[in-house]
């Protein structure tokens, strides 16, 4: 073989023998262990001496396999010397170990990074034992000369290794032309293991005090030792790593059943002596040597080949000290060479005599057989598609079992991680242990993450090493499983805001009941919280549930209360879903588009005041923006729904009829969508006179002098003037007022203005009362933002109705009636209570309410512009409670400030009806 190939390589080629070497044995000798930080591997120099011929580069050259720093066995077949030689290339030779830091990427995590040292380790132990099952002689090669105890450790994993693959190995090798010994034992023999290691400069010895003896004055001093230095330590060291590995049970007694052996008579270290100078200075001192001839040379010239190995013999002398053996001319042994330490072993191999390395008082004989390159290759074949290529499908199941086999190196290899195993299972328990304080039987997810936090802060306390990230994993699955495992408190919240108190539960299918003992169980949703609400005329008070959805909170209780108290009032009814079609469905979520812009500012809302006049039949038509005397674009975001009268009569005909709209109506929703039910009530609880303004509101619930609406005078010209009509601003200017040295509107009469005549300064008295319901059923009407009605005694209320006409009314304010607590108890809008007299005068309805800072968008009614008929007492309920798309908007926080929460002016706006619109 003229240049070393990878094994796998030379056993997929036919290797073509010399017919005189094929049929005689070949002796398998393996050199692994690791090389120096100068550059070139000792390893590789050492098969060139060996051969006696320059097979690896002296400097290494790159090789293309193994790119990611992973092992490699290089293989060179002396055939005029019988020898294979195997060299195996890992992390711990300097080029692979560069090559190997080179993968590692730079974002690459502790535990990673561990992860991937080791899984080098185990390739690299797995190769090892591919040459333990395979050579007959093993080199293992140090770059210093002193015993690494960590081979102790290695060899003792490759034992136990070799014991667990070993059953696998045979199935591997069964068939294979060898001898029984070889299939039961799977190796040739008990390989032989020599030491070689390298000799340092602080650690060299000069020829001078090499004479000298151990340093003592005296005589004792001059006397010549029988070894030299250098072969005194090569006896130190047999006797140091003999008693290491017979402490340790690597070897015994009996050779076959160890994973190696030393001979018991035989030299099995060498110390390879140091160079005398630099390597520049060697190579040119032998490069002189070899072009001047010595004398004994002159006369009789030599062949060329011959010659020029003489040359090299001469040149590679002064350098490893080959001399002969004998004595030297001061009596002391001289030190062998490299190649003949190593050829009394290969010898042992080659005469088939084989290794007698068992000690005891019976020695038992080892198995022992040489191979021819033939048979050995096949061997080697399988073994290499077994142990380390793992590609034929024939073997692939085999090589899957090998690999499952290297869990049995963790124990000797990884003490690191062995030792984080351990610390982390002991932190592990102290975590669960923080996480279960502390928590009631059901909690929902802010709770778990709390414990989990909690219990990852008592973890990374007391865990540490490369187990860390895997345990931390472990920690919470470990807690998640035990809050799913019947501690899961349902995660649904109320539309208040409040959690169900039930654990992890199903909803009932419709007509299904609801069945405690199901797992998971099946129930309705409950917080526990229950509010004290009236009807939608107010007259009536029930309590209720506290709901979960639209439904049930703005329909289902308002229609169980109507039965009993309101369902013979007169109403007018907002638009809802009429379906044409037997399955209805929801609008899609990609057509509705959600409000992100926050309204226009409240100065941007009245801009312009224009005076209109039409007549009720026309009001329902009337635009908002326009009847507000304002463009489309004051609207912001919600202009879209104030486009003009015409695009508004459109949307309201061309109604879907197979799609409705899942939640409530408000300015984000699509066009022409609307819901199943309305979240509002508009019912009439009789004429102008069932409300008496001295006594107030009679229904129950109201707080003590809080019941009286608030007065609104709109002034009324004659007919026979020249203005044909016209409509009341509502900012509170001098038209609401009457003239001065004028008598006021009260003392006319002209409260409900029936019949009379009128003059030009006749006005018309409605009442106006927002009214306020905490979820304790108490209520009250307030005259302004911050301002609660109170009257005392007789009389009514005095306050004019236009500052709270005129101005964002908040939808909470703070109850009047706080509890105990610490946190603030609100009363939410609940009702507008409209008087309107029987007069030529229309009042429009149109509210609007923006239940949360922007950009929550403005809900409105499905009929956004309702024309009250004169001579009623009207009730518009609001919503209890308000849902987008994007889910319910809840009650103010503490932190949340009230005005965010509005009613945005402009909900009444009052005009004459005496003549058409000009």
């Amino acid at each position: 073989m003229a240049a070393p190939v990878n094994i796998g390589s030379l056993l997929r080629s036919e290797l073509i023998e010399d017919s005189v070497y094929k049929d005689e044995g070949v002796c398998v000798l393996g050199v692994f262990g690791k090389s120096a930080l100068q550059a070139g591997s000792a390893k590789e120099s050492l098969i060139n001496i060996l051969a006696d011929k320059h097979v690896f580069p002296l400097l290494g050259a790159e090789e293309p396999g193994a790119p990611d720093g992973g092992g490699s066995i290089k293989a060179y077949y002396s055939q005029e010397s019988r020898v294979l030689y195997l060299v195996l290339t890992s992390v711990f030779d300097n080029r692979q170990l560069l090559r190997a830091c080179e993968c590692l990427t730079s974002g690459l995590g502790h535990a990673e990074a561990h992860e991937f040292w080791k899984g080098a380790e185990k390739e690299h132990c797995l190769q090892l034992l591919f040459l333990f099952s395979l050579c007959h002689v093993l080199l293992l090669v140090h770059p210093t000369c002193s015993f690494d105890v960590t081979y102790d450790r290695l060899f003792r994993a490759l034992d136990a290794l070799r014991q667990k693959a070993l059953p696998l190995l045979r199935g591997a090798i069964k068939d294979c032309p060898v001898a029984k010994e070889w299939k039961m034992n799977c190796r040739p023999c008990p390989p032989r293991l020599l030491f070689v290691f390298q000799m340092n400069g602080a650690l060299r010895v000069s020829g001078a005090s090499g004479l000298g003896g151990n340093g003592n004055d005296g005589a004792g001093a001059d006397k010549p030792k029988k070894h030299s230095p250098r072969r005194r330590l090569q006896h130190a060291l047999e006797d140091q790593i003999y008693r290491i590995f017979r402490k340790s049970r690597v070897l015994t007694n009996q050779s076959s059943n160890c994973l190696f052996t030393v001979p018991a008579n035989q030299a099995f270290v060498y110390v390879v002596p140091g160079p005398d100078e630099d390597p520049v200075s060697s190579l040119l001192g032998q490069l002189r040597a070899n072009c001047a001839l010595r004398e004994s040379d002159a006369g009789t010239p030599t062949p060329g080949p011959r010659r020029y190995q003489q040359m090299r013999h001469s040149g590679r002398q002064p350098s490893f000290n080959v001399e002969h053996g004998g004595f030297s001319s001061s009596g002391q042994l001289v030190d062998c060479t490299l190649k003949e330490f190593l050829w009394q072993h290969v010898e042992l191999v080659l005469s088939k005599k084989g290794f007698d390395d068992s000690v005891g008082r019976n020695p038992q004989p080892s198995h022992f057989e040489l191979p021819t390159y033939s048979k050995w290759a096949q061997v080697a074949s399988r073994l290499y598609q077994v142990m380390v290529d793992g590609s034929e499908d024939e073997t692939a199941e085999l090589s899957l079992k090998v690999q499952g086999q290297l869990k049995v190196l963790e124990g000797f290899l990884d003490a690191d991680a062995k030792f984080s195993e351990n610390r982390c299972q002991k932190a592990l328990p102290l975590a669960h242990s923080a996480y279960q304080s502390n928590l009631p039987h059901n909690y929902t997810t802010t709770v778990h993450k709390n414990q989990l936090a909690q219990a990852l802060r008592v973890y990374s306390q007391h865990a540490r090493g490369v187990a860390f990230q895997r345990y931390a994993v472990q920690l919470h699955e470990d807690c998640y499983k035990f809050w799913s495992n019947g501690h899961q408190l349902c995660e649904e919240r109320s539309l208040t805001d409040q959690h169900c108190v039930h654990k992890f539960h199903l909803l009932p299918k419709p007509g299904e009941k609801p069945e405690m003992d199901h797992n998971p169980p099946v129930l309705y949703h409950n917080s526990r919280g229950r509010s004290t609400s009236s009807c939608n005329c107010g007259r009536k008070q029930a309590p209720r549930e506290d709901p979960f959805d639209i439904q049930s909170a703005n329909y289902d209780f308002y229609q169980m209360l109507e039965e009993k108290c309101c369902s013979k009032l007169e109403r007018i009814n907002f638009p809802v879903f009429q379906a044409s079609t037997p399955d209805p469905a929801p609008a899609c979520d990609e057509v509705t588009r959600p409000a992100d812009v926050a309204p226009s500012a409240d100065g941007d809302r009245l801009k312009e005041k224009e005076t209109v006049t039409h007549t009720p039949g026309d009001s329902t038509g009337l635009s908002l923006a326009l009847s507000l005397g304002q463009s489309t674009d004051s609207l912001g975001p919600y202009g879209d729904g104030a486009e003009g009268h015409e695009k508004r009569q459109s949307v309201d005909r061309q109604a879907s009829t197979v799609e409705y709209l899942p939640g409530m109506l408000h300015s984000g929703c699509p066009k022409g969508l609307l819901p199943k039910f309305s979240s509002w009530s508009l019912v009439k609880l009789g004429s102008a006179k069932a409300y008496n303004s001295l006594a107030g509101l009679e229904q129950p619930g109201f707080l003590p002098g809080s019941a009286f609406l608030l007065p609104w005078d709109v002034v009324i010209r004659s007919r026979s003037e020249d203005d044909a009509g016209s409509i009341e601003a509502l900012d509170g200017g001098p038209s609401s007022w009457p003239a001065p040295n004028k008598a006021p509107a009260g003392k006319r009469g002209s409260g409900g203005g029936l019949g009379r005549g009128r003059r030009r300064d006749d006005v018309a008295r409605a009442y106006v009362g927002f009214e306020y319901e905490d979820s304790r059923g108490r209520r009250f009407l307030s005259s302004g933002p911050d301002k609660i009605v109170k009257v005392l005694g007789q009389g009514g209320a005095k306050e004019p109705a236009t500052r709270a006409l005129n101005s964002d009314m908040p939808l909470y304010i703070p109850s009047p009636a706080q509890g105990r607590g610490i946190k603030p108890h609100y009363a939410q809008l609940a009702r507008l209570f409209i008087v309107v007299p029987d007069a030529p005068l229309e009042i429009t309805l149109s509210p609007q309410v923006q239940p949360g800072p922007p950009p929550c968008p403005v809900f409105h009614p499905e009929q956004a512009e309702v024309v009250l008929p004169p001579d009623g007492l009207w009730v518009l309920r609001f919503p209890y409670a308000y849902v987008t798309d994007r889910g319910p908007c809840y009650p103010p926080k503490e932190n949340q400030p009230l005005a965010s929460f509005r009613v945005l002016k402009g909900i009444l706006r009052a005009n004459t009806a005496s003549s058409p619109p000009q």
